[in-house]
């Protein structure tokens, strides 16, 4: 259950603890939230408010669907473009890592250089999971704040480096870990305040690193020429700083509930933490979820699918350099992507408010097939405007599937358990990610042409795309038992109830029967 806050009472002489209905019998007291509780003092008890607001079965309350939350939509905007525009836009870092760190000598500079970006990108999504423990744990906003309190001084101290290695730790591991626990409370954060638009929402979100996509590679382009690979990571601290006050907006949503006892606020408060500090821990890791069949298909399909997925982020720059040597503008190849990637997230997010349910992955079936088709066809490119047709295509559908890829995690596995669902999503989604722009540049350096590398890039999602048609077959088999034991358990308790009515009726007319005689 997602924590909002409560509606006032408006009825003269009725308490708000009176309007949740009576309390359970053996329920601590709920504590008294006046007006001198501050934000910050609330969020500290939203574990033992959220368990104790009301009575077992009471409906959760309802997301606001605005308010503060477009602050924290913008927020979670920036988050996404910081983090992944940065991540998007590495083309252009990876040339200037060639020229600032390169030797001659070295016939597997390509290889080495890649796996900056990809260890990067591939930590990000690794530490998700650990990240949505911490989320659960200590909030969205410490986490988020935290998160990018380590991703700046990473990104800082990858610009006093002197050679390519120490990056794979600053870069490739600090500023990575640090991007992970900022990013994944975005995601969360958003549910707690949409539902009905939380596919319009996420699809603006996400937009986010499509605009910063589309504006980054300029202006890294600028700045690397003109101050060199080290003062350009300098500047992008400056996000990171951004990043950081963002954080502090992810205010938790939780129950305002008063009791119309004023005694509350004295003796009865210390049984509230006293039930508190001894109730029985918490899974830090909830692997429950996994029996979730359809949850489980999917965690395995989308990694498989993304084997191929980052190859062309890394390498397209460095081949476009080597394809169409008269282009002065090589960077507007990620700029075309990242166009048509945040109009595929906000068209994509709107149109999977429509869909019905988990059938909302027929659309992440969709946008595997163009992206692995698009992939394979970036070596049959023999004019530069082909080449942008296709990254024009394959913007479109990259921002498909991450668009809807929170609400396709709500539908699978329910608002409790999505922060982990997620987490343990992406934590899978890193392996792919990692290993495939190293292969690729290995295959670069052995083959002497990328060629080879853009086709096998396109063979997984293809194959992963067909692993996830099989969710929505599993999932509503699986509601179809679900529907039909709970009508069997149903039935049996109207039976109980009539046998045990027909029981006492028994009883009652032999009592009258034995009375006359």
């Amino acid at each position: 259950m997602v924590p909002s806050p409560a509606e006032p009472v408006a009825a003269q002489g009725t308490s708000e603890a009176e309007s949740l209905g009576p309390a359970p019998v053996g329920a601590a007291p709920l504590p008294d939230l006046g007006p001198s509780d501050s934000p910050e003092a609330a969020a500290e008890k939203v574990e033992v408010e959220v368990e104790l607001a009301g009575p077992a079965g009471a409906e959760p309350p309802q997301p606001p669907e605005g308010g503060w939350g477009w602050l924290v939509m913008l927020a979670a905007m920036w988050c996404n473009g910081s983090v992944f525009g940065v991540q998007n836009a590495c083309g252009v870092l990876f040339v200037s890592m060639l020229k600032t760190f390169g030797s001659k000598d070295d016939d597997q500079m390509v290889f080495k250089t890649a796996w900056v970006s990809s260890l990067s990108m591939g930590m990000i999504f690794f530490c998700c999971p650990i990240a949505s423990v911490f989320t659960d744990i200590f909030g969205c906003r410490k986490t988020a704040v935290v998160g990018a309190a380590i991703g700046f001084i990473g990104l800082l101290s990858s610009s006093f480096v002197s050679s390519i290695e120490p990056l794979y730790l600053t870069y490739g591991i600090i500023f990575a870990c640090g991007c992970s626990f900022a990013y994944q409370p975005s995601l969360v954060i958003l549910g707690h305040y949409f539902k009905k638009r939380l596919g319009l929402v996420n699809g603006i979100v996400t937009a986010g690193s499509s605009i910063f996509t589309i504006l980054l590679p300029y202006l890294l382009r600028v700045l690397t020429e003109r101050v060199g690979l080290f003062y350009t990571l300098r500047v992008l601290c400056i996000f990171m700083f951004v990043l950081f006050l963002a954080g502090f907006t992810y205010r938790p949503l939780i129950p305002r509930v008063r009791d119309k006892e004023s005694g509350i606020k004295g003796g009865n408060r210390s049984a509230l933490f006293q039930r508190k500090k001894f109730s029985p821990p918490k899974k830090v890791f909830n692997f429950a979820i996994f029996k979730v069949t359809a949850y489980a298909v999917w965690a395995v399909g989308i990694p498989l699918a993304l084997f191929g997925y980052f190859v062309p982020y890394v390498h397209l720059v460095k081949y476009v350099n080597e394809r169409f040597q008269d282009e002065i503008n090589k960077e507007v190849v990620l700029m075309c992507i990242g166009i048509t990637s945040g109009v595929g997230r906000l068209l994509f997010g709107r149109i999977a408010d429509y869909v019905p349910g988990v059938k909302k992955i027929y659309l992440q079936v969709l946008s595997f097939a163009f992206i692995g088709l698009m992939s394979m066809m970036i070596p049959l490119c023999n004019a530069f405007g082909a080449l942008i047709a296709v990254c024009l295509i394959m913007g479109l559908f990259d921002g498909c599937f991450i668009s809807i890829m929170a609400p396709i995690a709500f539908e699978l596995v329910g608002a409790l358990d999505v922060s982990q669902a997620i987490g343990f999503l992406l934590g899978f989604m890193s392996i792919p990610m990692t290993m495939g722009p190293p292969i690729a540049g290995l295959l670069r350096d052995k083959l002497g042409s990328y060629n080879v590398a853009f086709y096998l890039a396109g063979i997984p999602p293809l194959i992963g795309g067909a692993v996830l048609c099989f969710i929505p077959w599993i999932h509503s088999k699986k509601q179809r038992k679900t529907n039909k034991t709970t009508g069997e358990e149903k039935m049996e308790k109207m039976l109980e109830n009539q046998n045990s009515l027909l029981s006492s009726s028994s009883g009652i007319f032999k009592k009258e029967s034995d009375s006359v005689i």
